[in-house]
């Protein structure tokens, strides 16, 4: 089993920037990809972006590209994402998630492709 935690989530102004941290406890050998989601009140859970454990390319999806960058550190067990230019729309409970196996290269980041899920962190932008 592997335990992930988030952090970092808060209230932030239009414009402003927030960094979410996930922490990965216990089998993290297992991991093969991770990734950020977000869900806001009466919407489907999105992916916002993924990277692969051992490192490479990060996928983002279009709403967040030029403006969130994931990044990892295997050495901490810990994956980030860094949100700038936030806007209203970012608002939303943001989850960590880990993937065991290999994701597809086309739309990685679907919630069925993931095994391991954190508690979420509540991201707030007002305008």
């Amino acid at each position: 089993q592997v335990q992930l935690v988030e952090s970092g989530g808060g209230s932030v102004q239009a414009g402003g920037s927030l960094r979410l941290s996930c922490a990965a406890s216990g089998a993290t050998y297992d991991i093969y990809y991770m990734g950020w989601f977000r869900q806001a009140p009466g919407k489907e859970r999105e992916g916002v972006a993924g990277i692969y454990a051992g490192g490479g390319s990060a996928t983002y999806a279009d709403s967040v590209k030029g403006r969130f960058t994931i990044s990892g550190d295997n050495a901490k067990n810990t994956v980030s994402l860094q949100m700038n230019s936030l806007n209203t729309e970012d608002t939303a409970m943001y989850y960590c998630a880990a993937s065991r196996g290999p994701v597809p290269f086309i739309s990685p980041l679907r919630p069925p492709h993931f095994d391991f899920w954190g508690q979420g962190t509540q991201v707030t932008v007002s305008s």
